[in-house]
């Protein structure tokens, strides 16, 4: 299958454009998403193509953004809408977790709620604590909102597609880090990826690194590393937080017996903790180290650029875990 060498905002560009064409029920909203063409410019010339009635500037509400598309999806359209930054869905949190997750459950089925919710995530370059979140396991937590991950552009493309395409509402987080990211990607407008499905995004046999987003990058960039030493670290990469591929890293653990979490968001009550605990559930038997979190520490993301960096996670600080269980 054709492959094509792109930025991770493109990729994501072209999903919505090829389900703009392809289902005229889609349509992106947002503030900025249309004559300001996107803050992170992934709708860049949708408005000039689409039109003013499928591509909507909206107030700065986020409240009112969510609310909208949630009413609209349930009126058979298709809504893609935009949080400018994930820090803004906060605002938001009524209708993403009360409405959208629960009103099929609600109202027994009679109603669908297909939106995405777009929301750019992670570190924001000197952004400062308020605008520097990756709390995607929050919305994970809720039953009903499905929570996407990716890490490559060909997975933002492919999960994209699945995710608008999908009659469950889905939180798409996307890391501002990778947006600029290239790498190859399939040019098949029919190109969907599994949901609820993670990748294996390196093999190995003697540590299993489990991660998403932005994790992924520092988890290969630390295995490219150990291999130097003759240290081999299988990477998962989940994908999606929600539905949780769960049985994927368990098969992976059972064949290296030690695993490292690696995720940008904050240590406590996470997504580390859920892995962690799964696996001692789920894998005890084959365990022959204690699990280790890489994870942001824990305070709120400083403003001073070498202390923003101390408080990140790294590839150093994932093969220094690595090294401690080995």
């Amino acid at each position: 299958m054709a492959a094509k060498n792109i930025a991770m905002r493109e990729a994501l560009r072209n999903a919505l454009r090829e389900e703009m064409l392809r289902d005229e029920r889609v349509f992106v909203m947002g503030e900025e998403v249309g004559v300001w063409q996107g803050t992170h410019r992934v709708t860049q010339g949708l408005l000039a193509e689409f039109g003013a009635k499928r591509v909507k500037d909206t107030p700065i509400s986020e409240m009112a953004i969510a609310g909208l598309a949630v009413g609209a999806a349930m009126a058979g359209l298709r809504p893609v809408a935009e949080m400018m930054t994930i820090n803004f869905a906060f605002l938001a949190l009524d209708a993403i977790v009360n409405h959208a997750a629960k009103i099929h459950y609600m109202f027994d089925g009679q109603f669908r709620v297909p939106l995405v919710i777009r929301a750019a995530s992670g570190w924001g370059n000197q952004a400062t604590a308020t605008h520097s979140h990756t709390p995607e396991p929050i919305f994970a937590h809720f039953p009903g909102m499905w929570v996407a991950t990716p890490s490559t552009p060909n997975d933002a493309y492919g999960m994209l597609k699945a995710s608008i395409r999908s009659e469950n509402p889905v939180l798409f987080s996307e890391s501002i880090a990778l947006y600029s990211r290239p790498g190859p990607v399939v040019d098949d407008p029919d190109f969907v990826l599994p949901i609820g499905k993670g990748d294996i995004k390196r093999e190995g046999k003697h540590v299993t690194l489990v991660a998403y987003a932005r994790g992924v990058e520092w988890a290969l960039q630390a295995a490219t590393e150990l291999a130097k030493e003759g240290i081999e670290a299988e990477v998962v990469d989940m994908r999606w937080l929600r539905p949780l591929d769960i049985d994927l890293v368990l098969e992976s653990f059972k064949k290296t017996n030690r695993c490292v979490i690696v995720e940008e968001s904050l240590p406590m009550y996470s997504f580390g903790s859920e892995i962690a605990a799964q696996i001692q559930e789920k894998a005890f038997d084959y365990m022959d180290a204690p699990i280790k979190r890489v994870s942001a520490m824990d305070v709120p993301l400083p403003f001073a650029k070498d202390i923003e960096l101390m408080a990140l996670p790294n590839a150093q600080k994932v093969i220094d875990a690595v090294k401690e269980i080995l």
